[in-house]
């Protein structure tokens, strides 16, 4: 709630009544003629409602601009007030300290002119939190208010080398896949021995191999139908608790940060500010950053010329390898300021009130419910056939599997965006594995290994389907790739993995990660069944019995019509209905996802680390578009002029 919403609800009018004692910053203001004295106890009445400072709320209602209220702070504690440009000429004073306490306390420790050191904050808030953690020596330090931007940018530009490496390697090395580096030759030196034993045996016995692989294809078959007929008969027959309202409560709403990772994104960049200017959450409490990489000078140039609103800030990561999102991630999780992490993609439209659920959810669950995930959904299946394609696999997966597999009480592997955490849990597990290329299905199973939950949210966010096929190949090898890495990471010590997960969990996960991986692998294998039921001959016709082979295509083929069954009844809501008549081809849809796989093997061989960039822009819908009003249309959404956020 902000002060328009009190104003339209006639809290202005009963001000006298509403014995609200002034804030000594919303005081001075007053006194100094920046806001009126309605305004400033307007702005207390909404401090009551959100987990802010008062500064925050002018600020976001655009009722007072930072160089008034860096002033007002520096009258209160008797501090000096300088400019941001006076922060280059002053020098570091080495503290002891992590410097990423400081980028989260946004304060700086520097050496001033007269060679004694400052301690450098935006105001009183950050100010004390610094003094008790610094040493006795430099607590007592003079201070001096110049603006929290400026100041985090100084201590990222000293501390440059540091704060790059650190995001790096931020998660525990047990638990990364950052370790390849150093056994490079070793891993190459093993693939090559690896592929010369199987180019033997094909040689010397095809038909042994292929037999071989035909029998891991079928058991993984079964395992892969029984995961997700247990998981769809859960979530159509179990109480739909993330479809429940959430329980209210009377605390104060808390501060969210959103990440929103940005890699040449210079064609939606204007349509992305437009959307989060719909978020209904309390702007005040909105601390929305924007990842931006070094050497991408021209998403950096486009962002300069919009008019970010003050709750909407840049944060530029230094280059640096392996350059993934979840680097950068890493590197922007200090410059937050909330108590809840979420993340949005480049193209995301999440629901106007998604952070308010989110946030009134987390506030009345236990702490070990550490991750909401959303549910994603596209908004241009209509674009063509694979984009219809992929809405049916997104819906399956997000509106029917996830929630099962919740439900069934089994870890889940997170999708990339629309997931939020508690921050506090997030840095004790070290956020996110820089190198590995699906960080998101990682720390899904790294929060179930300490005793976190996972729950599914009822909020959607829509995005962008990858409707190119090779752009779509190159999407899922990256996640495929990052599947294949995360289960290897966390099956170097199983019984510690088993002792952590428990074995429900535990063999859901094997279920979950060797199911998938082998099915798109080998499908092939799985595809020479069709010729049995084309009355052709089959490879193992010599080695097995005739009646074992139909009954192995028969099996094949149930399991294709139990797949389109789910796939039809996932779709079969008023949203998805238009794609009942397209769930039949899916079974054509399936070949692109083993290319992906030989694709992505290739990688986890020669490149494990490389991030192979997912190219959004490519709908109307994505983009956005001008009217000829000077509005906005927004995937379906119209925005009229002045509301766009530009």
């Amino acid at each position: 709630m902000g002060i328009s919403e009190l104003r339209q609800g006639g809290f202005d009018r009963q001000r006298q009544s509403t014995r609200v004692p002034m804030h000594p910053l919303g005081r001075d203001l007053v006194r100094q003629g920046v806001i009126s004295g309605a305004d400033a106890t307007l702005a207390e009445l909404v401090q009551r409602r959100c987990d802010t400072s008062l500064d925050r709320i002018l600020m976001a209602e655009g009722l007072a601009r930072e160089d008034d209220l860096l002033t007002a702070h520096a009258r209160r504690i008797n501090a000096e007030r300088i400019e941001a440009d006076t922060l280059t000429d002053m020098t570091p004073v080495e503290t002891g300290l992590d410097p990423r306490v400081l980028l989260r306390h946004g304060a700086a420790i520097l050496r001033a002119e007269d060679g004694q050191p400052r301690i450098v904050s935006d105001g009183a808030e950050p100010l004390g939190a610094l003094r008790s953690v610094l040493p006795a020596d430099l607590a007592g330090a003079r201070s001096l208010v110049a603006p929290r931007a400026a100041i985090q940018g100084r201590i990222a530009e000293l501390q440059r080398d540091v704060l790059r490496d650190m995001a790096a390697a931020r998660t525990p090395e047990n638990e990364s896949c950052r370790t390849w580096e150093a056994h490079a030759n070793a891993r190459m030196g093993l693939t090559f021995a690896v592929l010369a034993v199987a180019c033997a045996l094909c040689l010397v016995f095809p038909l042994g191999v292929f037999g071989a692989l035909a029998l891991w294809a079928v058991l993984t078959l079964i395992v892969a139908a029984g995961l997700k007929i247990t998981a769809f008969v859960a979530a159509m027959t179990g109480p739909r608790k993330h479809d429940m309202p959430v329980a209210a409560t009377n605390a104060p709403l808390p501060r969210v940060s959103i990440l929103v990772p940005l890699f040449r994104e210079t064609e939606i960049a204007h349509a992305l500010v437009a959307r989060l200017s719909r978020l209904t959450y309390p702007k005040c409490l909105l601390d929305v950053i924007l990842v931006l990489e070094e050497e991408d000078r021209l998403t950096q140039e486009t962002l300069a010329t919009i008019d970010l609103p003050p709750w909407i800030r840049p944060v530029i990561v230094p280059d640096g390898q392996p350059r993934t999102k979840p680097r950068a991630m890493n590197y922007a999780l200090d410059f937050c300021q909330g108590e809840i992490i979420g993340i949005f993609d480049a193209e995301d439209a999440p629901d106007p009130d998604q952070i308010t659920q989110v946030a009134r959810r987390f506030q009345t669950a236990p702490h070990d419910l550490a991750c909401l995930q959303g549910v994603l959904d596209y908004y241009n299946p209509r674009q063509n056939w694979v984009a219809r394609c992929f809405t049916i696999e997104y819906a399956t997966w997000f509106r029917t599997i996830m929630p099962g597999m919740a439900r069934l009480g089994l870890a889940l592997p997170l999708g990339g965006t629309t997931l939020y955490i508690r921050r506090d849990v997030l840095e004790s597990l070290g956020g996110w594995d820089a190198h590995n290329v699906t960080e998101d299905a990682d720390l899904g199973f790294r929060l179930a290994r300490h005793g976190y939950r996972t729950e599914m949210v009822g909020t959607v966010t829509e995005e962008e389907a990858n409707c190119h096929p090779w752009a779509w190949v190159k999407q899922r090898s990256r996640w495929l790739k990052g599947y294949m890495t995360t289960y290897l990471v966390h099956m170097r010590a199983p019984r510690q993995l088993y002792s952590q997960l428990g074995g429900w969990r535990f063999w859901g996960f094997q279920a979950h990660f060797v199911s998938s991986v082998s099915q798109v692998l080998l499908a092939p294998v799985l595809w020479s069944f069709w010729l049995l039921l084309f009355g052709l001959p089959h490879p193992l016709e010599a080695v097995v019995a005739w009646p074992l082979l139909v009954l192995l295509g028969s099996l094949f083929l149930i399991v294709e019509v139990i797949n389109l069954s789910i796939y039809a009844q996932a779709v079969s809501g008023r949203r998805h209905r238009h794609l009942l008549g397209w769930v039949p081809t899916m079974h054509f849809y399936a070949p692109l996802a083993a290319v992906a796989a030989y694709k992505a093997l290739y990688e986890l061989i020669l490149k494990p680390f490389f991030w192979d960039k997912t190219v959004h822009g490519l709908s109307i819908a994505a983009r956005g578009r001008r009217r000829s009003d000077g509005g906005f249309d927004l995937a379906g959404i119209k925005l009229e002029p002045g509301h766009e956020g530009l």
